[in-house]
């Protein structure tokens, strides 16, 4: 079946809010509609063809450019037997074991083989809409497709058929749910009627509270309505269930997700979800808000949402380049978020991670990112990502995985340690004013140094203590996590150390070109190291393993990473220049001491802004 950060940023820059309006983008749109309609063809195309022979199914044509090109396959197997174990066959074993979209992965439900009854059933299709604002206009967006996806499909065909009167028998069903906080079930039973969906969806009001129970969501609907997993008189279930998620965060309580997949797989209830790509080993990102209102401001703003990461436990050492703000180092990871992909991934369904401006042959700005998404500068080929899977297991399991291995080990305690301590922006530039003022603000920033330095050793230590066990790893997901790991706290570890040491030979006196006119010194990378042969030898180790990391992964979220940390000389350098001390020109000098001309208030007025909203709790 076919399914679809070595440094702390040593200057830092500040996200500037963008002036210019995005418009909706209909990438979302289309890419939402492709995958909405290919999973309900998965699961109807054979309940419908065997109620009546004669009512024929179109394939999914789009208006807009077509993104993928799918065969939908004429029969689908559901499977009723409870599952175990969790895993995937597929041609490709377990490389190809992931969900996510928008590349189709050939993954199966269970680990091993087991004899399929093709079940040629009535459907219930349950629609679980995410409250939150920042998904307000894609609800609106897939509401008002509802009948198109319907008539492709051809269930509206078969609704009309007289042989489906009684709502029993009804071909499909559809239940539609709105989740926050709370759950609330937003029609009094399934129905067939889609201006009962429609009406339903425009039902749904935002929830201010920012909490999204996703997990705790999931497992309540599957009880509500678990009575359509009844067995008839021949011994099947009445009807297959399946349930689709819309949205676009992890879940404040992923901690459930082991008892939702249980009850789920317990009832073989399949879970998709139409999310977000997680971004790279990160929990957050921010999401670009436009208020939907014309009558406000309609200047871009941005939110924190909570998106990532996309593995169990932080994998991914949080360090800022010292080329860029760490903030802005956002990347695809090439997977959803672990939890809600796990959840797809366990109970057979899929993980659709939607973003309308995915582009692997191209970097994207933020002005370029389209309104109610995630800035996301880089995207990567799931075609290459898919050997780097992470481990959807449970999280005992994963737990398990990582103690047997001291790479694996330290890796994760180190991860763990750099996000609970980030790091700190040292000065660069100095400027002598006098002989005792410039030693006292080198000394300072000595100290900024000894904080950094008393953040970085320990990563280092905790890292090197995995070392042993490197050769040992097999998967190339962790080889390549624990590379870039050494290779950019190894390189941070000289960049303080350095930094450091060409302060102290400072403060004891800097070789001038003109000793009456330099006064401005800045640090400047520089590939050599001055100050100590030992500190060069740990120069070239960083150096040798980010750009193994580069070699043996390319195009992957590592190399990109890599290759980042390389572009920036792990050494310093001081260049000396001349700063004016002279005092600035007094406010309105210069003007032969004219007032300014009177503003004209009542035109002022007239141009008077919009007035501005803050976003809402995303």
């Amino acid at each position: 079946m076919k399914e679809v950060d070595s440094a702390q940023k040593w200057q830092e820059k500040i996200y500037e809010d963008e002036s210019v309006v995005d418009g909706d983008s209909s990438a979302f749109l289309t890419s939402v509609l492709v995958h909405v309609a290919i999973l309900l063809g998965l699961g109807l195309v054979p309940m419908i063809s065997a109620e009546d022979s004669d009512i024929d199914l179109t394939s999914v044509v789009l208006e807009e450019e077509e993104i993928i090109e799918l065969d939908i396959p004429e029969e689908v197997a559901f499977n009723d037997a409870p599952m175990e174990e969790i895993g995937a066959n597929s041609d490709f074993s377990v490389e190809m074991a992931r969900s996510e979209a928008p590349v189709i992965a050939e993954v199966s439900d269970i680990p091993e083989p087991v004899d399929f009854e093709q079940h040629e059933r009535k459907t219930l299709v349950i629609w679980m809409f995410d409250q939150s604002g920042s998904l307000a206009m894609q609800r609106q967006e897939i509401r008002d497709r509802f009948e198109r996806i319907y008539r492709e499909l051809g269930v509206l065909e078969a609704a009309e058929n007289p042989a489906f009167a009684r709502h029993s028998d009804k071909p499909l069903l559809t239940a539609v749910l709105s989740f926050g906080q709370q759950i609330t079930d937003m029609l009094k039973e399934p129905t067939d009627n889609l201006s009962e969906i429609k009406e339903a969806i425009d039902k749904i009001q935002l929830d201010e509270s920012g909490v999204e129970n996703i997990f705790q969501a999931v497992k309540f609907t599957a009880n509500r309505y678990s009575k359509y997993r009844d067995t008839g008189a021949d011994g099947d279930p009445k009807r297959n269930v399946m349930m689709i998620v819309v949205c676009d965060e992890v879940g404040d309580d992923q901690m459930t997700v082991d008892d939702t997949i249980k009850r789920c797989r317990q009832l073989a209830i399949p879970v998709y979800c139409v999310g977000v790509p997680a971004p790279f080993g990160r929990s957050e990102t921010r999401m670009k808000w436009v208020d939907p209102d014309p009558n406000y401001d309609q200047t871009p703003q941005w939110g924190v949402v909570n998106q990532g990461p996309e593995s169990c436990l932080p994998e991914r050492i949080k360090l800022a380049f010292s080329s860029s703000m760490e903030g802005t180092a956002v990347i695809d990871s090439g997977f959803g978020p672990w939890a809600m992909t796990r959840m797809c991934y366990a109970t057979g369904g899929i993980y659709f991670a939607v973003h309308p401006n995915r582009n692997v042959n191209k970097s994207i700005t933020r002005r370029e990112t389209s309104a109610y998404s995630s800035f996301m500068e880089t995207f990567f080929d799931p075609t290459v990502m898919r050997k780097y899977r992470p481990d959807y297991v449970p999280r005992s399991e994963y737990l398990k995985r990582i103690q047997s291995s001291k790479m694996r080990t330290a890796l994760v305690q180190a991860a763990s340690q750099s996000w609970t301590a980030p790091m700190q922006t040292p000065q660069l530039k100095f400027v002598k004013r006098d002989e005792a003022g410039f030693n006292t603000e080198l000394s300072d920033a000595q100290k900024q140094a000894a904080k950094l330095a008393y953040t970085i050793q320990p990563l280092m230590n905790t890292l090197q203590l995995g070392e042993a066990g490197r050769e040992d790893e097999n998967s190339l997901r962790w080889q390549a996590n624990y590379d870039l790991a050494m290779g950019r706290v190894l390189a941070t570890y000289v960049r303080t150390e350095a930094y450091n040491q060409m302060l102290a030979a400072a403060k004891r006196g800097l070789k001038l070109n003109d000793p009456k006119r330099d006064n401005t010194f800045t640090l400047v990378p520089a590939d050599e190291i001055t100050v100590g042969s030992q500190l060069d030898k740990a120069r070239i180790k960083a150096n040798e393993y980010l750009q193994r990391v580069v070699d043996k992964h390319e195009g992957t979220p590592w190399a990109h990473l890599a290759q980042r940390e390389l572009e920036t000389p792990i050494g310093w350098k001081w260049e000396i220049s001349f700063t004016d001390l002279a005092p600035p020109p007094r406010p309105g000098a210069g003007g032969g001491g004219n007032p300014a001309p009177a503003q004209n208030d009542q035109a002022n007025m007239l141009k008077k802004p919009p007035p501005k909203r803050r976003p809402p709790k995303l």
